[in-house]
């Protein structure tokens, strides 16, 4: 199953606007965020990502709550390996 993960944004790409780093229970990957590009993000906003977009901003609270989502329903480590993977080349 894939389901989305929810990051806290911890960096933008000077030299890439449409990317930015995210914190995924300790793991930090690039995301894209072009999707995003009509909502205003800030260092420490919470998206949920997909496949290494960024679909939607949420909240602390919601990101928390997908977060045991997943880890009930037993996705937890697949999600993880999902954000190990995301990779934007330069």
């Amino acid at each position: 199953m894939c389901l989305a993960i929810p990051g806290q944004i911890v960096e933008f790409s000077p030299e890439q606007p449409l990317l930015a780093k995210v914190d995924v229970a300790g793991v930090k990957r690039a995301i894209n965020i072009g999707l995003l590009a009509d909502e205003p993000l800030e260092l420490g906003d919470w998206v949920l990502i997909h496949v290494g977009f960024a679909m939607s901003k949420i909240g602390e609270s919601e990101a928390r709550d997908q977060l045991t989502m997943l880890a009930a329903l037993g996705e937890d480590a697949q999600a993880m390996e999902e954000v190990r993977g995301y990779t934007f080349a330069p």
